[in-house]
C-alpha cells in the first residue's frame, strides 16, 4: 500500500511539472539575493517629533505607526517606550518590509520617547526615535472659545475632546502656521462635527488658510439646515451660516451668508474680500456674528460688514469643515483642497482688536525682534507679502501694488502702481511722539503724490478729502522739475507746515535710492533727507483725533483734496517709531542699511 501511494504521488508531481512547462510557466528556482550589506532602516510616521497630545484623561493612548525595511531579511523589530520594551515582532509575511501599528495605552502627562529598532539576520540594526509630550487637558486661551482644532497630526477638537467624522481622505500638509502640521484638503473630503456646545446667540470663527485655486469654488465652514426639497443639491439658507469662496477674475473671493429664520443676509466685500491663490502664503480669516451685526475679516482687516437681525439655528445640527457638503452644495461649493490651520470657534462676537491679537499671537509677532529703540513697525518687503514684521499682521492692499525685484536692503522693495497703496490700523503706532524712516527710488510721474498719511476722514468732501487738524501728511510735489518733500501735522485745532523749500528738493528718475525720515515730538517736527535736516520748526504736539489708519504710498483716502494720490516710486525698509528720533539715530539707521 505504501508503495502504491508513493507511485501515485510521483505521477501527480510529474504531471504538475509537465503542465507548468506546457503552459509556459517556469518552474520555481532559487535566486541569490546577494550579499547582506545594509543595516535595516526604520521610519516612525506617528507620533511626529515634537508632537503634543492633549486630552481630558490623565492616562491616554498613543497609536505608534512605523515601517522597518532591510535589503535582505528582517529578523526582529522592537518598540521601546521611555527605555522599556513594550512590543517585539519576529514573524514577517514580507521578510524585507514590516509596516506596524501598535497602540500603547499607558501614556501619562509629561515628555516621552519612543524608539523602534529593527535587526536583520546577520545582527545589523537600525532604529528611529521620536520625542513627544502629553500635556494636561487643553484650557481655552480665549473667552468663549468652544472649539479648537490645531491639526497637529490629528483632527481632534481639543476643547470638546472629540474626533470629527472624517469624510473621504483629507490629510496633513507637513507644514503649519503654529505647531507641527495643518489640515490638507482633498477631493470629496471634509470633516463634520455635531454642533452641540457650539451654538448661541452669537458665534465667531478664526483660522488660517493657504488658498488653493483648484477647485475655483468651495465651502470652508458651514452650519446649515437640511434641504428636503433638494436632497442632492441642498441650498436652504434661512438658518445657520455659510462661509465659502468663489472665483473672481482669477482671485478667490470670500463670502459669508447668514440666515435669521425667515431670510438670509449676504456679506460680500467685493474685491476687498479677494485673495490671490497659489502664492504659498498663509492668510488669516475670521468672521463674527452677533445679534445685530456681522463682519468678515481677512488678515485682521474688515472686508465686509453690516447689520443683521440675529442668527437662527433651526435644523442646524452639524458643522462642516472645508466643504459645503452635505448641507450647502446647490451652487457646487464642494470640498476645499486648501490648507487650514488653527481653527477656533467662539460662542460670542469678536472685536477687530481681538482678532488682530490672535493673529499676532499665532504668527509669533512675525518672528522679528525690533532692531531700534521705540520701533513699532517694520516692512522690509522681502517676503513677497505686505506684512508688518513687528506685529506679524498683513497690511490691506488697495489696487495692485507690487514688488520691485530689487531693494536698497535685501532682494526686494515696494513698487508703486496707479491707484494703489497699503493701509494699516494705527492702534499700536500712535503716541505723544512719532517718527518714520525709509528709502525711496523716486519716480517723478506723477509729479505729486502722498507717501505716508495718517489723517481723519473728511465727510464733507468725499473724493477730495483735506482735513488737516489732526494726524500728519508726508508728501511730495513738483518744484521746477525737482520733487519737494513736505510734512504737515495737526495739533487738534490747526495744522503746521514743515516745508524746507529748496533744501527739501530731490531729483527724480535718477535710479538712485534716497533716505527720508521725519520726527514729531511735543515741541517740534524735523524732516531729514539723507540724514541732513531739510526742515525744522516748532510744533505744539500731535493729535490723533478720528485717525484710525496709516496710508502708505498714497494720500488716499483722507488726503486727496490737492491730488496727492498714489506714488509710483519704489520704497524700502519702512520703519515707524513711537518716539522722536535724533539726527544721530537717523544717521545710524542709514549707516546700518547702506
Amino acid at each position: 500500500m505504501k508503495i502504491i501511494n508513493k507511485f501515485f504521488l510521483f505521477l501527480l508531481m510529474a504531471g504538475l511539472t509537465l503542465a507548468c512547462n506546457r503552459d509556459g510557466i517556469d518552474s520555481i528556482s532559487y535566486v541569490d539575493p546577494g550579499p547582506d550589506q545594509d543595516s535595516p532602516v526604520v521610519d516612525i510616521s506617528f507620533p511626529l517629533e515634537g508632537s503634543v497630545i492633549q486630552v481630558l484623561e490623565a492616562v491616554t493612548s498613543v497609536n505608534i505607526k512605523f515601517e522597518a525595511t532591510d535589503d535582505i531579511e528582517l529578523a526582529e523589530v522592537a518598540i521601546d517606550y521611555d527605555g522599556t520594551q513594550i512590543a517585539k515582532y519576529t514573524d514577517f509575511l514580507d521578510y524585507r518590509r514590516y509596516v506596524g501599528n501598535y497602540t500603547y495605552d499607558q501614556v501619562s502627562d509629561g515628555a516621552h520617547t519612543i524608539t523602534v529598532t529593527a535587526k536583520d539576520k546577520n545582527g545589523k540594526t537600525g532604529s528611529a526615535t521620536v520625542n513627544f509630550t502629553k500635556e494636561p487637558a487643553y484650557t481655552p486661551l480665549y473667552a468663549g472659545e468652544v472649539l479648537y482644532m490645531p491639526f497637529d497630526g490629528d483632527f481632534i477638537d481639543l476643547v470638546g475632546i472629540r474626533q470629527p467624522t472624517v469624510v473621504g481622505t483629507p490629510g496633513f500638509a507637513g507644514e503649519s502656521v503654529v505647531g507641527l502640521d495643518a489640515y490638507k484638503g482633498a477631493a470629496d473630503a471634509y470633516l463634520t462635527l455635531p454642533t452641540d456646545g457650539l451654538l448661541g446667540n452669537e458665534i465667531s470663527a478664526v483660522f488660517w488658510m493657504k488658498v488653493n485655486a483648484t477647485p475655483d469654488r468651495a465651502g470652508v465652514l458651514v452650519i446649515g439646515p437640511p434641504d428636503a426639497a433638494n436632497p442632492t443639491a441642498p441650498n436652504n439658507r434661512v438658518s445657520g451660516f455659510r462661509f465659502f469662496r468663489e472665483n473672481a477674475g482669477g482671485e478667490q473671493r470670500f463670502k459669508l451668508n447668514v440666515g435669521n429664520g425667515t431670510a438670509d443676509s449676504w456679506f460680500d466685500g467685493g474685491d476687498n474680500a479677494d485673495v490671490i491663490p497659489d502664492t504659498d502664503e498663509w492668510h488669516h480669516f475670521a468672521f463674527s456674528i452677533t445679534a445685530g451685526h456681522a463682519a468678515v475679516y481677512i488678515d485682521g482687516q474688515v472686508v465686509s460688514e453690516g447689520a443683521i437681525t440675529g442668527i437662527d439655528w433651526t435644523g442646524c445640527d452639524i458643522l462642516s469643515i472645508m466643504s459645503g457638503a452635505p448641507r450647502f452644495t446647490g451652487w457646487s461649493h464642494f470640498s476645499d483642497r486648501s490648507y487650514m490651520d488653527e481653527l477656533r470657534i467662539f460662542n460670542r462676537g469678536l472685536s477687530q482688536s481681538e482678532i488682530q491679537g490672535i493673529i499676532a499671537t499665532e504668527s509669533g509677532g512675525g518672528g522679528y525682534t525690533p532692531k531700534y529703540d521705540g520701533e513699532t513697525f517694520y516692512m522690509g518687503f522681502d517676503g513677497g507679502a505686505f506684512k508688518d514684521l513687528v506685529s506679524g499682521q498683513m497690511l490691506t492692499a488697495v489696487g495692485a501694488p507690487g514688488f520691485a525685484g530689487e531693494g536698497k536692503v535685501g532682494g526686494n522693495a515696494y513698487a508703486g502702481a496707479a491707484d494703489s497703496y497699503l493701509t494699516f490700523p494705527i492702534d499700536g503706532l500712535k503716541g505723544n511722539e512719532f517718527s518714520a524712516a525709509f528709502w525711496m527710488k523716486i519716480n517723478a510721474t506723477p509729479d505729486r503724490a502722498g507717501i505716508l498719511v495718517i489723517g481723519p476722514p473728511d465727510p464733507a468732501n468725499p473724493g477730495a478729502e483735506n482735513v488737516r487738524t489732526s494726524g500728519f501728511r508726508f508728501f511730495r510735489e513738483n518744484a521746477g522739475g525737482l520733487q519737494r518733500f513736505k510734512l504737515n501735522a495737526g495739533d487738534g485745532t490747526a495744522d503746521t507746515w514743515f516745508d524746507g523749500g529748496s533744501n527739501a528738493d530731490v531729483q527724480g528718475d535718477t535710479g538712485e535710492w534716497t533716505h527720508f525720515a521725519f520726527t514729531i515730538s511735543g515741541t517740534e517736527c524735523v524732516v531729514y533727507i539723507n540724514g541732513v535736516v531739510a526742515s525744522q520748526n516748532a510744533f505744539n504736539g500731535i493729535s490723533w483725533d478720528d485717525c484710525d489708519s496709516i496710508s502708505i504710498m498714497s494720500g488716499a483716502p483722507h488726503f486727496t483734496g490737492w491730488s496727492h494720490f498714489s506714488d509710483l516710486s519704489y520704497m524700502d525698509e519702512l520703519r515707524l517709531f513711537n518716539k522722536a528720533l535724533t539726527q544721530e539715530e537717523v544717521n545710524q539707521i542709514i549707516s546700518d542699511e547702506m
